[in-house]
Formats: C-alpha cells, structure tokens, sequence
C-alpha cells in the first residue's frame, strides 16, 4: 500500500504546529525590536529629543502603548485580586495577554542604550551644543511628518487649533530656564521622575528636559554612576506611578480620538523644536547666530539628521506592509 501525499486543504497541519511557527517567527523579530528600542532610549537621554517621538518614527508607538496599557492592567488585577483575596489568577490572565516577544526585546534595548548614552551622546551634547543640536533638529523636524501621516482623515479645523495649542505648550515648556538641585528631596525625585516618564508615551516631551528644568538632570546621572539604590528605588517608583497615571488616559484617548491626539502630538513636536535651536544662551533663551558663515555648518548637520529620519520612516513603511503580509 503506498503512501499518498496529503493535500494541505484537506489535511491541515496539526494547530500546536502551527502556533510554534508563529512563535519562531515572532522571536525572528526581536533583534530589530531591541534596536528599535535601543534607538528609544537614545532619545531619552539628550534634553530636547522625545522618546515617544523616536518610537513613533521606528514604528513602535502603538504597541508600546497597548503593551504599557496591559500592564498596567495587570498591576491594578494584581493589587484588586490581593485585596479581595482572589488570589493571584486574574493577574497572571493580564500577564499573559502582554505580548511578551515584543516587549522584553524593546526594554532591553531601551534600557541597555540608555545607560550607555548617559555616558555618551550627553555630555557630547555639553561639549559641541551647536552641531548636536543642529543635527537633532533635523531629526526631529521631519519627524512631524509622522503623526501628521497617521490621522486617519484631512486635518480640520479643530485639529489644527489643537495643533496650534500644543505647539504653543511646547514652546514655553521647552523655554523653561535649567536648574539644579545638590541634593533634591526624595519627594522631588519621585514626582520628577513621574512627570518626565511620560516622554516616553508622550512625543514632542523631553523626559530629559523635563529633568534638567526640574534641577534632577545631573542627581540622576549622579546616582546611577554611584549606584545610589535608594535614590534609584524612589525614581523608579515614581516613574512607575506617573506612567500608570497616564497610559491609560492617552490610550483611550488613541482608540477613541485618534485624529485629535495626533494633531495634538504633532504641535508638541513642533512647539519642542525650540529646545533644538542650535543657539542659545545658558538660561534657554535663543540666540541669532553669530555670522552668516556658522550658518553651513549647522544647516548642513541637519539636513543629515533629516536624511536619517527619512530613511527611518521609509525603511518602517516597507516593514509594515511585510509584517501585514505575515
């Protein structure tokens, strides 16, 4: 008796089969995902560059929000569960609905590259203001294009005065004078912390900025490299607070109000170009720049960090298309 080859149609592979190929596929992902994330977590360390921006140009914006919502719903399971001894079940059903595959690559990345950019893109930063800003401003202006490309229909009226409004915001935050605290008070680390976590959801907010406005800039850099734990443990949970605070809100308001939202993360980034203006004094406030010849240099730096964002934003549309298709 001879064996006759199956036909697919009729004879579908076994269903564990098939979610074990999905799986390797999935994983297949996750070197791209933590560069992706690494390029996240870049942003966060340079005052003037959003981390939302950044996750919003490599494509990650949605679903690191879907993936911040889920957790923060598995956390209020966990703590409703304990309090009315349910037990740990309703919290383990939330964990497991985390698309995993996809997050613990991107944190890692986020938060290897963090670390190492403190040490790095930061204090290039301190040491040559004009060419870096010159650069990130490139970066970021083109970068407005994104949310603008993900409305779902032709700006309104309202969206445009939402544009307006948040560019308005952005420009007077990002003119805040910095400051700096020797020894800050563990309450103002924590609310420090919470406020900026939320550049990382947040497009066009500086978490970075938001510290140096706050005086925490330099403490926090401080602890790390002196593995301050406790200083460390109360910046943590104060990020994690903030950031349940807050997800949540801007996830709905995605679901729901999709076309407002962007027209209002595209103002912030707009209003957030003036942290990048290549010349300005030490108190924030801009400056002309001082000839017509240190003019090119800058210019041309930017048009550099155009062309990167724009070979981002082109690589990312191939992608999506290929990631549908899977």
């Amino acid at each position: 008796m001879t064996n006759q080859p199956q036909d697919p149609a009729t004879h579908p592979a076994p269903a564990h089969r098939h979610a074990r190929a999905t799986s390797r596929t999935r994983w297949a992902h996750a070197p791209g995902n933590a560069i992706r994330g690494g390029l996240v977590g870049a942003a966060e360390s340079v005052p003037g560059i959003s981390g939302g921006t950044i996750a919003l140009v490599v494509g990650l914006y949605d679903q690191l929000l879907e993936a911040a919502s889920q957790t923060v719903h598995a956390g209020r399971e966990l703590v409703q569960g304990l309090a009315a001894r349910q037990g740990l079940r309703p919290a383990a059903r939330a964990l497991r609905a985390i698309d995993w595959r996809f997050l613990l690559p991107v944190l890692a990345g986020m938060v290897v590259v963090l670390f190492v950019s403190l040490n790095t893109i930061a204090p290039l930063l301190e040491s040559h203001p004009v060419p870096m800003r010159a650069l990130f401003f490139g970066m970021i202006a083109v970068s407005i294009s994104v949310p603008l490309r993900m409305m779902p229909h032709r700006p309104r009226a309202l969206d445009l005065a939402l544009l307006a409004a948040g560019a308005v915001v952005a420009f007077v935050l990002t003119g805040l004078p910095p400051t700096e605290l020797n020894e800050p008070p563990m309450w103002l680390v924590f609310l420090g912390a919470a406020v900026a976590i939320n550049a990382l959801v947040l497009p066009g907010v500086s978490g970075s900025f938001v510290l140096l406005a706050m005086g925490l800039y330099v403490p926090v850099q401080q602890a790390l490299h002196a593995r301050d734990l406790g200083f460390v443990a109360v910046f943590l949970l104060g990020a994690t607070v903030g950031l349940a605070s807050f997800v949540k809100v801007l996830h709905w308001l995605l679901e729901h109000r999709r076309q407002s939202t962007m027209a209002l993360l595209a103002g912030l980034m707009l209003g957030s170009l003036r942290a990048l203006w290549p010349w300005q004094d030490g108190e924030s406030g801009l400056l002309a720049p001082p000839s017509a010849g240190a003019v090119v240099g800058p210019f041309l730096l930017a048009l550099v960090g155009a062309a990167v964002v724009l070979v981002a934003i082109w690589w990312e549309s191939r992608q999506t298309p290929a990631a549908a298709r899977r």
